[in-house]
């Protein structure tokens, strides 16, 4: 315990205590589980675990004085010790030491009158660090993991179709295929219907929705990739498409 000797002002620095104290219960629980687990003796008083802004924690009474300086940790972690198994009884511990920390937190919040945007940030940056409880029970790990999972499937389908959504988005190039119209135009259902009525202008036909279609830059009709002797490797390549049309008429005198 400190006697409240150590008072954090600022938003940063209530947040490095927090960090502190987390820090130090967290070590308690998993490098230091079995020295805690012994000196959580069941035979004892009510007994506390405290974790210090320098990193250090401790197993003791709760202060004498009422009220105490600081909010106080769960009282009698030792009396659950032997009632549960052991990683039921850290999960515990975990889940009181958080609640403890985040009272601690805004005790000092209040006493120097955070106002609203200070407890906004102090919260926010306290929610960006997982909680004692997430950490004990490993779920931090397999968040972790499973986020880094995805990410890598993410990127594993991001190469696989980067040429095919090269061809369905207009970005980076003008020549547009119907797919990307439909995504800039509104919601799939209304889109699918308009689109439906598109026509090529090559060939006057509007079957073939799900074949490559390209959008000349000039005139702005449609044509189906086939019938303009395009491919959706070339339009990948084709910055301003033109169909024959209008390259036609750029070309006379």
């Amino acid at each position: 315990m400190e006697g409240g000797v150590y008072n954090p002002r600022t938003v940063e620095e209530v947040f490095r205590d927090f960090k502190g104290r987390r820090a130090a219960i967290v070590k308690a629980l998993t490098t230091d589980v079995q020295e805690f687990y012994q000196q959580c003796d069941p035979e004892k008083e009510n007994l506390c675990l405290y974790g210090l802004p320098n990193e250090e924690w401790e197993v003791n009474l709760p202060a004498e004085e009422v009220p105490p300086e600081l909010p106080e940790p769960a009282l009698g972690i030792n009396f659950a010790r032997d009632g549960l198994s052991e990683k039921e009884w850290l999960s515990l511990v975990a889940i009181h030491s958080d609640t403890w920390l985040l009272s601690v937190s805004f005790y000092f919040g209040s006493r120097f009158s955070f106002d609203k945007s200070d407890r906004k940030r102090l919260f926010n940056m306290i929610n960006e660090v997982p909680t004692i409880y997430e950490v004990v029970t490993g779920i931090a790990n397999a968040k972790k993991q499973s986020k880094d999972k995805s990410s890598s499937a993410d990127n594993q389908n991001g190469n696989k179709s980067k040429s095919n959504s090269k061809l369905r988005t207009s970005e980076g190039k003008s020549s547009k295929t119907k797919q990307a119209d439909k995504e800039e135009e509104g919601s799939d259902e209304e889109d699918e219907d308009e689109h439906s009525d598109t026509l090529c202008g090559a060939c006057g036909d509007g079957d073939g929705t799900d074949e490559f279609w390209i959008c000349c830059d000039a005139c702005e009709i449609w044509f189906h990739g086939k019938c303009v002797k395009i491919t959706p490797a070339r339009a990948e390549h084709i910055k301003q498409y033109k169909c024959p049309s209008c390259s036609n008429k750029r070309a006379r005198p």
